[in-house]
């Protein structure tokens, strides 16, 4: 059993530059933890401290029962796949394959054992073992850098922004291979990205970064379906959330010229930031309770759904931007009625960021 748990890390550069401030996680054996979010959030430097190839400034790295705080990297049983593959050039697939464990003059039979169960995983066929990287397309070169790190057979795993340069069919490929591999792993697996349809189909649980701290760490479906702040709502999606600063008037929350009903709260607020999915924004009906309307200026063609930007009037004569994911076949005009279904909406402080209401 080799759980990794990172307790306090922080790391400090200069006073100014400080990317990681305060991250604790714990990923258990079999579990596939995503840190996501964007660049500058500090996720490619908690990789590299579990890696060992940065030095926390605070906190410590656990692995099992072993304190790796400070243990060199060779030392730590850990084995990362980079974003550039990092293969020998001069070396064929097996050798690449073999180099780490004939360093630790692993036996030739398990080698061979390790390397045929490995290849076998990962599609690498005869024929393919006996090519110089030079020689393999990005897909095959990124299948052999995976295979490289599994032969190992270590106690942690980790992936930094493994696909980011493959084009999208190959991504798309080469991710659903990964899942696989995953599943047959029993072993802590640490994955960064700042690519959030990989973090939602890899993932078991989602740790989304920013400004070096973990702003929610939940299963890929809490993390989308019941954001902690507005940053999470925000930076998770696409098409994005829509965000929504409105005045509140006693228990309501004005949209333009219409009233929405706010959540049961401590306190009634002056503003509340109101967030709703364009794919939960809906053609409305005569008796919707929720009922928008609004001028459309701006269709997007996504293919299987149209991106529908509508201004809704509002009083202070500054229109409200509401967008809707709505199918290509659904009605066009100059002006759509709109509702927004209750359990749909999410509200936010508009200072703090937080939810106010936490979903079950």
């Amino acid at each position: 059993m080799s759980t990794l748990q990172l307790r306090h890390l922080n790391k400090t550069f200069t006073p100014k530059v400080v990317p990681v401030k305060d991250v604790s996680l714990t990923v258990e054996d079999g579990e596939v933890l995503t840190l996501l979010g964007p660049s500058g959030c500090g996720k490619s430097t908690v990789l590299r401290m579990i890696a060992g190839l940065e030095t926390p400034t605070r906190g410590q790295i656990l692995i099992g029962d072993r304190d790796v705080t400070f243990t060199r990297p060779g030392d730590r049983n850990v084995a990362m796949v980079f974003q550039s593959y990092a293969l020998y050039p001069h070396l064929t697939v097996y050798e690449n394959l073999c180099a780490g464990l004939r360093l630790k003059k692993v036996p030739q039979s398990e080698i061979e054992q390790r390397v045929a169960e490995v290849s076998r995983i990962l599609g690498l066929d005869q024929g393919l073992m006996t090519r110089k990287p030079g020689q393999l397309s990005g897909g095959q070169r990124q299948r052999v850098a995976v295979g490289r790190a599994l032969v190992r057979r270590s106690d942690v795993f980790l992936l930094d922004e493994p696909l980011s340069n493959l084009d999208a069919l190959l991504r798309e490929r080469v991710r659903a291979d990964l899942k696989q591999i995953f599943a047959a792993q029993n072993t802590p697996v640490v994955y960064v990205t700042h690519d959030q349809t990989e973090a939602m189909t890899l993932s078991t649980q989602v740790a989304v970064l920013n400004n070096g701290y973990v702003q929610q760490l939940d299963t890929p479906e809490r993390i989308y379906n019941q954001p902690a702040n507005q940053f999470v709502a925000g930076f998770v999606g696409s098409p994005q959330m829509n965000l929504l600063t409105l005045p509140c008037q006693g228990n309501q929350a004005l949209l333009g010229n219409f009233k929405l009903t706010l959540p049961d709260l401590p306190t009634l607020p002056a503003q509340v930031v109101m967030g709703i999915r364009p794919e939960h924004v809906q053609l409305a009906t005569a008796n919707d309770p929720n009922l928008i309307r609004g001028e459309v200026f701006l269709v997007e063609n996504l293919g299987m759904n149209h991106l529908i930007s509508v201004k809704v009037p509002n009083a202070n004569g500054e229109p409200v931007i509401l967008r809707s994911l709505l199918p290509p076949h659904s009605p066009s005009s100059s002006e759509l009625s709109l509702t927004l279904p209750s359990n749909a909406i999410h509200w936010f402080d508009p200072q703090s960021g937080d939810a106010l209401v936490k979903r079950p």
